[in-house]
């Protein structure tokens, strides 16, 4: 499970932008979180990734407590949870090729020699060819670099998924192609993803259950 209970997060403790959130996921399952722009979803969604220390509440992880976040959270569960942005260029570091840009967790974590074959595989999956793995941030769209952090963000093969706006940016087409590569590795492995949106048509396609921002935390 991944549940969040009594979340106070933020980056000003007067003003925090979420204020006691609850929110839980279970193995498999797809769970939208549709809010309005500016509500807070977005700071959930990093608090949930563990990548934003809340200022209250605990966030419980395949039934560990989490105590540290962003580089001071253990290894094992840092590296259960994948996470995509909405806007690819804040996110991507523009001095690295693709290729190695989707290589980064593994490298991060001692695991250099899976870079080559694992890099191959995903690139197919989320459709960059090897002319674009050559590439740098910024000689490609933004929709290609977006496949290319879906991409870096499985490249552990997360036991969880948090996508946060992560369609925001892209045509219809791109979209749909993410969408299904997200699916596709739900289905092969049983990862639950929490989708973060504004748009309750493709958040009531994607997942199974949606939830609003209003249901989740105190007024």
């Amino acid at each position: 499970m991944l549940e969040l209970d009594d979340i106070t997060a933020g980056y000003d403790r007067r003003a925090p932008a979420v204020r006691g959130a609850h929110l839980s996921l279970r193995p498999g399952e797809s769970l939208g979180l549709l809010g309005p722009s500016g509500c807070g979803k977005s700071t959930l969604a990093r608090v949930a990734a563990l990548l934003h220390r809340p200022d209250r509440g605990t966030v419980t992880l395949d039934g560990h407590t989490v105590t540290g976040f962003f580089h001071r959270a253990p290894r094992s569960l840092r590296t259960a949870v994948g996470v995509v942005f909405q806007q690819p260029r804040p996110a991507a570091d523009p001095r690295l090729r693709l290729r190695d840009l989707v290589a980064e967790p593994l490298r991060a974590t001692g695991r250099r020699t899976e870079a080559g074959p694992r890099v191959a595989e995903l690139a197919e999956r989320v459709g960059l060819g090897a002319d674009l793995l050559s590439r740098r941030p910024h000689e490609v769209s933004d929709g290609q670099l977006q496949r290319a952090c879906l991409a870096r963000a499985l490249v552990l093969r997360p036991r969880w998924l948090v996508c946060d706006e992560m369609t925001a940016m892209l045509d219809a087409s791109t979209t749909a192609a993410l969408v299904a590569v997200v699916e596709d590795y739900r289905a092969e492995t049983g990862a639950g993803l929490l989708a973060v949106g504004h748009d309750p048509v493709l958040l009531d396609r994607w997942c199974g259950r949606t939830v609003h921002w209003n249901e989740i935390v105190k007024h």
